[in-house]
């Protein structure tokens, strides 16, 4: 059953939104994002060619990447103001080759804390209109404070 959370910034929103529009990666790789709720993040990357490997399905790293951003704003939209998300580890269990016309990974937060925050990432295909899983990730997400 999802959780409900209720996030330390009142304008948790345009923050996350205004730092995923500065990330250089995201916009290099074509990474959308599709939803963002208290706990909770969507983002999408449409299939490219140079994003694959050598049988033509994403490369695991496209995979980790969409994951991890994901993962990061999920968790980032319970983080006070003036703080910043960043990565610890995370582990990806790669089920499927990622094959398909978008990759769509959808992250939860399990734990928030104020120091460290738990996530997991649910990372699917969709194809012809159907969704298929490829990839679970588990994240530990950094919280630094404001200075």
């Amino acid at each position: 059953m999802p959780k409900t959370f209720e996030p330390r910034d009142p304008d948790w929103e345009a923050r996350c939104r205004a730092s995923f529009a500065l990330q250089p990666i995201c916009k290099t790789l074509g990474i959308e994002l599709t939803r963002l709720e208290p706990g909770f993040c969507e983002m999408r990357l449409p299939f490219r060619a140079d994003l694959t490997q050598q049988h033509g399905f994403f490369h695991a790293g496209m995979v980790s990447t969409l994951a991890d951003n994901a993962g990061g704003y999920a968790g980032y939209t319970l983080m006070p103001a003036g703080s910043e998300v960043l990565a610890v580890e995370f582990k990806v269990n790669l089920m499927a080759p990622a094959k398909g016309e978008v990759m769509i990974a959808r992250a939860r937060v399990l734990k928030p804390g104020r120091t460290l925050t738990v996530t997991s990432v649910e990372i699917s295909m969709l194809d012809g209109g159907v969704e298929k899983d490829c990839a679970i990730m588990q994240q530990t997400l950094f919280c630094q404070a404001p200075a």
